[in-house]
């Protein structure tokens, strides 16, 4: 009976790869993250290879994935992780908030974005939350990206459509599957929301960008919060 409890109790922790160029960082995260009864890390990686390596040999459900890491850098990893591991989620955990590093890590697909800042505590709500195909951004990050929005949408480029009405043609649906985009959750995450395909998602999303002229998914997240859906 113990024995088959254990098994039920395992099963259910999400196993998770710790990845910073720093083992003074990387080593203690790792072990406090490992506290946590729901949370296994199964792996700690020093930079993007070892990264899809762990990945690779898993099973993995998170990443908390640093930025600035040699041989591949966070923002490729996570691209790389998003087009070939769709199903692990990455939470990136970073000293850096500046608009180029959020919205690329973002717009490569990344379900969460934290500051170093951040306490145990919100890493572990976070690591959780991407897990369950949710989002999760720190107060500085959210700041960050609504004041960008703000300002494009106040002085928009030529080839910026942050500022723009959403057209008319908008379908309920695309309109949903936008403000879920805006809310930073991947297509696996909008799918489990709306009870739909993650190939309707990706219809919606193909029509969704037809109509509105957004370029890509960092985009969208802008065009979501200049619209209020975010």
């Amino acid at each position: 009976m113990s024995g088959t409890s254990e098994r039920t109790e395992g099963a259910g922790r999400l196993k998770v790869v710790v990845a910073d160029d720093q083992a003074a960082v990387r080593e203690p995260l790792a072990a406090v993250l490992g506290l946590a009864e729901d949370i296994e890390v199964v792996a700690a990686a020093a930079d993007g290879g070892e990264v899809l390596a762990a990945v690779a040999a898993g099973p993995v459900d998170v990443v908390l994935m640093d930025l600035r890491m040699p041989v591949m850098d966070g923002i490729e990893t996570t691209r790389r992780l998003t087009e070939e591991h769709p199903e692990v989620a990455v939470v990136v955990l970073t000293t850096f908030a500046d608009d180029e590093s959020i919205l690329g890590a973002l717009g490569a697909g990344a379900r969460g974005y934290l500051t170093k800042n951040a306490g145990r505590q919100d890493i572990t709500r976070a690591i959780r939350a991407a897990g369950a195909g949710q989002s999760v951004l720190d107060r500085e990050v959210q700041d960050r990206l609504l004041a960008t929005a703000r300002a494009k949408a106040a002085a928009p480029a030529p080839s910026d459509t942050a500022g723009q009405p959403l057209p008319d043609d908008l379908t309920p649906r695309e309109r949903e599957v936008l403000t879920l985009i805006g809310q930073g959750l991947s297509n696996r995450g909008i799918a489990e929301k709306l009870f739909i395909s993650e190939a309707t998602v990706k219809t919606h999303i193909n029509n969704l960008f037809a109509k509105t002229h957004i370029r890509d998914r960092a985009d969208a997240v802008r065009r979501a919060i200049a619209a209020g859906l975010a």
